[in-house]
């Protein structure tokens, strides 16, 4: 088993060894051009995408600018959408599903270092898969580290350090991440707090909790 392998096996592995340099610049060579694209061009956008990432679903759209490590971990699904200064170290798979939104300065981090530092100053790293399950929010400035799981239809509150796996159907915030409550069909009407809506149109028929 050579070192890439034992990245995606969640294995230690050294970060410089068979050609994971090589890949991790072609990576840095597509974000250069996709982060510099002219914002009229979005068609060549969503296609430098489509070349960049392992698997990109129907409608994708990531504002620059996007960085990651080797792209080819990560696996978005349809609707995906992530604003500005998204950040994904995909050492180990990164899996999103459908319509999920990301809001701005999001970092998602697979990867991690031994705690003693003699075992650090080794230079093995590891990483721990990250999944992310279909028609999730995650609010601005939200960290996701090594190995947590998001339910489905669960909204992640803007700041929070998530280091646990959280279930379906909740808000939860905070660090640590912590659920604050379930979300209920008594939220559909609401677009925020307790602000109902004003338009006739607002309900997916497609989407149930």
């Amino acid at each position: 088993m050579d070192h890439r392998e034992r990245m995606i096996a969640g294995l230690p592995y050294r970060a410089w060894l068979d050609g994971l340099p090589q890949q991790r610049l072609e990576a840095k060579k597509k974000l250069y051009v996709f982060n510099n694209t002219p914002p009229e061009e979005q068609d060549t956008s969503m296609a430098l995408l489509e070349g960049l990432l392992g698997r990109v679903g129907k409608n994708p759209w990531v504002e620059p600018i996007f960085r990651c490590d080797y792209g080819s971990n990560i696996s978005v699904g349809d609707n995906f959408y992530a604003n500005y200064n998204l950040t994904i170290l995909d050492i180990a798979p990164v899996t999103i599903g459908n319509n999920v939104m990301i809001a701005p300065n999001v970092s998602i981090f697979t990867a991690g270092h031994p705690v003693h530092p003699q075992a650090r100053n080794s230079g093995y790293e590891y990483g721990r898969p990250i999944t992310i399950g279909n028609n999730v929010w995650i609010g601005g400035g939200a960290i996701l580290l090594p190995g947590v799981t998001i339910g489905d239809n669960t909204v992640i509150a803007a700041g929070s350090v998530v280091g646990r796996d959280v279930p379906a159907g909740v808000v939860a915030g905070g660090n640590p991440c912590r659920v604050i409550r379930e979300i209920t069909d008594a939220d559909r009407d609401f677009y925020w707090k307790n602000l109902p809506f004003d338009v006739e149109d607002y309900l997916d028929p497609n989407t149930t909790l």
